[in-house]
């Protein structure tokens, strides 16, 4: 209780200290996107025991209907959107204070990669316990690649931030068409990857549909965009779009992977997360005013504070707590995974399972935090941008590899020892070359 209230004091400190012009609904909008994606991600696993064998069952590929519950939790775009805002916020605020792109760029690099570096060790150190018990390897590959899975949108995430001078200049040049454009060339990367061989051209639009949302992100920040009559204008349009894409389009209505599936609407992103993105965008907007007032509310705006304080541990620690919790499970009591999933069963013990999840994520929570505080990005120094950039995109490709694939691999231990490294190497490296910031 005295933690609790000592947490509580603090975030209300720092909400006293908030600057009147800040605009607190994103920072509700941060935290509500990402819980939407952590109850998502509770949700539709599927684990089972059947005759005594273990199955790590996909929600969505057992009970296609399931699929709609997509369009709900699938939330990256409103992510990418407020991320628009605030970096066009920063950079600002970088330039009027003449701070140099590099140490920018690196204080942004180490609050969003530096966090992952705990969670790699702890699965790398789990893929070598799980070596010498010799178990399957099949068990780690899944286990740490359901865990990892989250990080794929922090490295795309970074890319776009490395080009924020960019894009904010583009904006100023430009305005809206700097945010057109990238939308159609969206378009096009879908019309090659459905209609040529050329299937890589697609992949394009991680940079082309993000880095839009994110453009529109440049544009509320500035005023051009909202009001609630055009931002339900743009909800119902664009809510119309999504419908025809998937129903009489080539699209699937899954709006996240499904394993099985020929393709998905996020591997490479397309259109129809466009229209999920201006709708939610519209929908969003139209609420502003009277939500930022209820935010005006200083308790209101406390626990906003406070939820901000922790939800990105929550955000890159949810599904190893989900995974471990389950892992028990499987050891200690297997009967608890019996019910058939997707059975009314399974899903009247939805709820029990999110509680189980979220009581032991926040239990586990001081634990997290103190190893990011410890093993994390640590603080900005002199780097070159050149440095940054070249270990920044190491980092990320590594991540983009963990994401996909785990931390199985062929090297020793049956670990993938390059993916595992190159975050790692990217934080230590640029620690060790770069020199402290001077006060």
């Amino acid at each position: 209780m005295t933690e609790q209230k000592g947490m509580w004091a603090r975030a209300a400190a720092i909400a006293e200290q908030t600057p009147i012009e800040r605009n607190r609904y994103v920072d509700l909008l941060r935290a509500l996107s990402i819980s939407a994606v952590v109850l998502g991600h509770w949700i539709i696993a599927a684990p089972a025991t059947v005759g005594g064998i273990v199955s790590m069952d996909h929600l969505l590929q057992i009970q296609p209907p399931a699929q709609w519950l997509t369009w709900l939790f699938q939330v990256m775009p409103v992510f990418f959107f407020v991320g628009g805002y605030s970096n066009g916020v920063s950079w600002d605020s970088a330039q009027t204070k003449g701070t140099k792109y590099s140490f920018w760029l690196e204080s942004r690099l180490r609050r969003l990669l530096g966090p992952v570096i705990p969670l790699i060790l702890l699965w790398a150190s789990l893929g070598i316990l799980g070596f010498y018990l010799d178990l399957p390897r099949q068990m780690i590959q899944i286990g740490s690649q359901i865990s990892l899975v989250p990080t794929w949108f922090l490295a795309i995430y970074f890319i776009i931030v490395m080009f924020v001078p960019i894009t904010r200049a583009l904006w100023r040049k430009l305005g809206l068409l700097s945010v057109i454009l990238p939308f159609c060339l969206a378009v096009a990367g879908d019309i090659v990857f459905f209609n040529t061989e050329a299937k890589w051209f697609g992949w394009f639009n991680y940079f082309f549909i993000w880095g839009a949302v994110h453009q529109l992100g440049y544009a509320w920040q500035q005023g051009r965009f909202g009001g609630v009559a055009p931002s339900l204008c743009l909800a119902i349009v664009s809510g119309s779009f999504l419908v025809l894409l998937t129903q009489f389009g080539p699209y699937p209505i899954s709006l996240i992977g499904v394993p099985g599936a020929d393709f998905s609407n996020t591997t490479p992103p397309k259109l129809p997360l466009i229209a999920l993105g201006l709708t939610q965008i519209g929908l969003l907007l139209a609420l502003e005013k009277p939500v930022r007032q209820w935010l005006s509310n200083a308790k209101v705006w406390t626990a906003t504070v406070l939820i901000n304080g922790f939800i990105m541990p929550i955000f890159l620690w949810h599904s190893t707590v989900m995974i471990l919790t389950i892992g028990f499970c499987i050891w200690l009591l297997p009967v608890v995974l019996s019910v058939a999933p997707g059975s009314s069963v399974w899903w009247a013990y939805r709820p029990i399972w999110v509680l189980v999840y979220f009581a032991v994520m926040m239990l586990s929570l001081p634990l997290f935090m103190w190893l990011e505080k410890k093993l994390g990005g640590g603080s900005s120094k002199h780097n070159t941008g050149f440095a940054v950039i070249l270990f920044g995109l190491g980092m990320c490709g590594g991540l983009a590899v963990l994401a996909g694939l785990g931390v199985a691999g062929k090297g020793a231990f049956g670990l993938n020892w390059l993916a595992i490294s190159l975050p790692i190497i990217g934080v230590v490296a640029l620690s060790m070359i770069g020199k402290r910031k001077k006060a």
